[in-house]
């Protein structure tokens, strides 16, 4: 032992090491630099590796690695999957639609080619136990196949319960398929999983995480959360299946918003799903999706956005910083993490600054407490532009929803954060109809109720100390 001291502390051991280490530092700054990313990402990246050096080149090792533009399917694959989601072409004529969102929809197709479906019917869930009610109740009738897609799928009360209504369903001949998240499930017993397994449904974790490659995939988790059941219905929102998503957990409440969906959308939920499910390397889903009439008789128009790493475009942000961007009444935002990127930002304070009624709801305390402190210091600079900011009181407020005007929505997976927009695969429907705008404004004034909105004078009163933690964590914000 003493010999290796001795060794250790030798000159030209010490000054080897530390040039190495130095190269090392410069070496991904280069890397990251030549990567031409988002410069606050970068800055980011950069300030780690400057304050942390040794804990900071871990962190970018498993988190700061870029898979973008990996194609997730084959191009004559996703031609096929379009064909089968998609029977019929059913995408409205625009006419009918304001210049604003038909920017909007002509974004989405350029995007990512995403169709507008019409003849939607769409019933929203302000509430855990009334999504998992109607969902159970959609697994019991299904008669052809279910696919089910959560980032956390909990071995608890009603983990078990959608469990043995999935195994109920696949043996009686259903064919089942369910993609859960390796990261988000990480505390889940495998043998909750196998018993799926065993009954015949196809249980597949997304980028399992494991030794050696465990760096490599760590970082890129899928948060989308949808159902597609016989092709005639749907789920997407912000509920995982989990107790607390209806007994609130170690909150008092926990806020969530879910949608049903029947009708031609469901076509683009099952895309969704089949991409992930190839990506996986698994093969082609041949299912068709087949609305019956009596189920597709809503008027609610909507196309689907997704996003991930592998994106080209930051899809959902591009479409919302353009849809800010048209309002011309409010913006009512609902999300747990508050940590937009510098246009969006800007977009909600030229909106406000216009005269636009923007609001936005996020938890007075979130499931973390990081994220709440990095979410509070962009407060003072919406407050400033005129932005009215409301801390929900009652609970959890895990909502990510975006309500424009009188006749466009979003209801989806993503939070209004960096990690949504940059690293997460995720999932968001938006939707064109007076009626369900109406509903989301009438559940957004209801948790108004339970909300306090924060005025400028009392934010700056704040102490330092919290000032000065938000603004350390503010660095951090795109890389958290």
């Amino acid at each position: 032992m003493q010999v290796f001291e001795e060794f250790i502390e030798t000159p030209w051991v010490y000054w080897t090491l530390l040039i190495a280490y130095s190269g090392t530092i410069l070496s991904i700054v280069g890397i990251i630099l030549s990567e031409n990313r988002n410069p606050v990402k970068s800055l980011a990246w950069i300030t780690v590796l400057m304050l942390f050096p040794v804990g900071g080149v871990i962190l970018y090792i498993f988190f700061g690695r870029s898979i973008k533009n990996t194609h997730m399917i084959s191009r004559r694959n996703r031609r096929r999957l379009r064909e089968l989601t998609r029977p019929v072409y059913d995408e409205p004529d625009l006419k009918g639609f304001s210049d604003e969102n038909r920017q909007q929809i002509m974004l989405a197709r350029s995007l990512t080619g995403a169709a507008l479906h019409s003849n939607n019917s769409v019933d929203i869930f302000h509430s855990g136990q009334e999504k998992f009610d109607a969902l159970l109740r959609d697994i019991a009738a299904a008669k052809k196949y279910i696919n089910l897609q959560y980032y956390i799928f909990q071995d608890d009360k009603i983990g078990s319960a959608v469990s043995e209504a999935l195994i109920e369903r696949a043996r009686a001949g259903v064919k089942i398929k369910v993609i859960y998240d390796h990261i988000g499930s990480i505390g889940v017993k495998n043998k909750f999983f196998r018993k799926m397994k065993e009954a015949g449904i196809e249980v597949y974790p997304f980028f399992k995480v494991a030794f050696p490659l465990f760096a490599t995939k760590i970082n890129w988790r899928n948060h989308r959360k949808l159902v597609v059941i016989d092709g005639e219905i749907g789920y997407i929102g912000g509920m995982n299946i989990a107790d607390r998503y209806i007994d609130g957990g170690k909150f008092n409440v926990w806020r969530d918003t879910h949608i049903r969906i029947c009708g031609p959308a469901v076509g683009a939920l099952q895309f969704s799903f089949a991409v992930d499910w190839r990506f996986m390397g698994k093969e082609l889903i041949q299912e068709t999706v087949t609305p019956t009439a009596e189920l597709a008789k809503g008027n609610a128009a909507m196309h689907l956005l997704s996003c991930g790493p592998t994106s080209e475009w930051s899809n959902i942000a591009y479409l919302l910083l353009k849809a800010i961007g048209n309002a011309k009444k409010r913006v009512l935002i609902q999300t747990p993490y508050f940590l937009p990127t510098e246009s969006l930002l800007k977009a909600l304070q030229v909106a406000a600054l216009s005269r636009v009624d923007v609001r936005v709801m996020i938890p007075r305390k979130s499931d973390s407490l990081i994220l709440d402190y990095a979410s509070r210091s962009y407060i003072f600079e919406c407050l400033r532009a005129g932005v009215k900011i409301y801390f929900f009181d009652a609970g959890m407020l895990h909502s990510k929803s975006v309500v424009i005007d009188d006749d466009f929505c979003s209801i989806g997976s993503a939070n209004m954060d960096f990690r949504s927009f940059e690293h997460n695969f995720e999932a968001n429907m938006f939707i064109y109809s007076r009626e369900v705008n109406k509903k989301m404004q009438t559940l957004f004034a209801e948790d108004m109720r339970h909300s306090t909105r924060m005025k400028i004078s009392d934010w700056r009163k704040r102490p330092r100390k919290q000032k000065a933690i938000e603004s350390i964590l503010r660095l951090l914000s795109p890389i958290l």
